[in-house]
């Protein structure tokens, strides 16, 4: 990658639907070249699809929950019947594996409180294996970006 395929990402970040001739009028590039850079850094991988970002809160899911998970064992078979259910919970959005005291932190977007402790009941505590579900609400956000730094740009 050089300069010009980190600012043809960067543009494609802050908007997705950019056309091919804004994109390359934006990285000062004719619409030809940029547009096979982009397919380029598509079939590469590094460009994965297109999204609409849309307003938690007003689709109907105002709650956020941090899950911190601690497994009983730590066989491959515990931690692939684990990954495998969480991945059948629509409400998990996203699930890390970690290092510390906790072996996964989940986000768990939710309507209602009412409905986190069903999800927590009836899901997550149907999943064998599981010691420990530690929960913490968000009581708002302050930062969230789906845009990625430049790798060994300046810090600021």
């Amino acid at each position: 990658m050089d300069a010009v395929d980190f600012r043809i990402i960067h543009e494609l970040q802050q908007d997705g639907r950019l056309s091919n001739q804004d994109l390359a009028d934006r990285i000062r590039l004719s619409p030809s070249p940029c547009l096979r850079r982009v397919r380029r850094l598509e079939e590469a991988g590094l460009i994965r699809g297109y999204t609409a970002m849309v307003d938690q809160v007003s689709f109907g899911l105002p709650i956020t929950v941090f899950v911190r998970i601690r497994l009983e064992r730590h066989t491959a078979d515990a931690v692939r019947v684990f990954e495998e259910h969480v991945g059948l919970i629509e409400h998990i959005q996203d699930c890390y594996l970690m290092a510390g005291s906790s072996d996964y932190l989940l986000r768990v977007v939710i309507e209602s409180l009412e409905a986190y402790e069903a999800l927590v009941r009836n899901r997550i505590h149907a999943i064998p294996g599981i010691a420990s579900i530690e929960s913490s609400f968000a009581f708002g956000s302050v930062k969230q970006s789906k845009i990625y730094p430049r790798p060994g740009g300046p810090l600021r």
